[in-house]
């Protein structure tokens, strides 16, 4: 595996080739995957980075430092946003690179991430969460990834009946507070939802749903970010969202869940995302055009 040291955003990195895939893990802060990229566009850069974007909280300015990070659910002050802007131990293996968070102690767990090259032009990255305290705890596993700008989001949301007359509701949508049904980012079209990043937007926007079937996508410039999962038994946060999607003018972030689990002292929860980088050309955010140029990439 070759390995490369440099800087991303102004942050120190260190990249990572894996067969088709080129990986740059932060560092100095995190854990945080700040670069992923096709090999035949190696300097093409799917994440977006935000040095000085956050926010205040009671431990003091959290950044949001952009790339992929790993969070724990349901989304609360202070837990959430614990600080992750020191230094990370990074292990390697001959096809394998592991990212140690540093404990945070008041939370009682422990993160890492793990990376390996799977399939042709895939990764395959897993999220664990360990209790290093001494009580149970409740939470699960988030993945989030903030990328590059002016693309567009892709939830699949295709029909299914649930019972044998198709008399009973089949999909679920969640919305927060500041969502405003109206906004023209969002699309709800046939089999999908569909949310656009806009530089010129004056106000967030974020949707969250049962993703069916399980991926959720980016598309920017000719490239397909795509992200493939899961879905395990049990209770998923924010009434029952596997995909999640937000944006405002700077960035949109593209995120992933786990269901809840009451975690007990030494135990661990993970959470799998299959990361597919895929030149696919021109799309546009119509059903037609995911369905003929996105979806035939996909594989199994």
């Amino acid at each position: 595996m070759k390995v490369e040291d440099t800087e991303v955003g102004g942050f120190s990195t260190r990249l990572f080739f894996l067969d088709d895939v080129i990986v740059g893990v932060a560092t100095d802060i995190g854990p945080r995957i700040l670069f992923v990229a096709n090999k035949d566009r190696p300097e093409f850069n799917l994440f977006g980075v935000l040095p000085e974007a956050g926010g205040p909280t009671s431990e003091g300015f959290w950044r949001i430092y952009g790339g992929h990070r790993f969070w724990s659910s349901p989304e609360v002050k202070p837990r959430t946003y614990s600080m992750d802007d020191k230094p990370v131990k990074i292990t390697t293996g001959e096809d394998r690179i592991a990212i140690y968070g540093n404990p945070e102690v008041k939370n009682s767990t422990l993160k890492r991430i793990a990376i390996r090259a799977s399939s042709a032009n895939s990764i395959e990255v897993v999220h664990t969460i360990t209790n290093i305290g001494r009580w149970p705890v409740r939470l699960g596993c988030w993945a989030l990834s903030v990328m590059r700008k002016d693309g567009f989001a892709i939830i699949p949301m295709k029909p299914s009946k649930v019972d044998e007359e198709g008399l009973l509701p089949d999909r679920r949508v969640t919305f927060w507070p500041y969502t405003d049904l109206s906004d023209e980012r969002l699309t709800f079209a046939d089999g999908y939802i569909l949310m656009r990043q806009s530089t010129e937007a004056e106000n967030p926007c974020k949707i969250g749903a049962i993703a069916n079937p399980n991926w959720a996508a980016y598309w920017v410039d000719g490239m397909g970010f795509v992200k493939q999962f899961t879905q395990s038994e049990g209770e998923y946060p924010d009434f029952g969202c596997t995909v999640e999607v937000y944006t405002n003018q700077d960035m949109l972030e593209l995120e992933t869940l786990g269901p809840l689990r009451t975690v007990n002292p030494s135990e661990t929860i993970e959470h799998t995302e299959i990361w597919k980088i895929i030149d696919v050309g021109e799309l546009s955010a119509e059903p037609e055009s995911i369905e003929e140029r996105l979806e035939p990439l996909l594989g199994s």
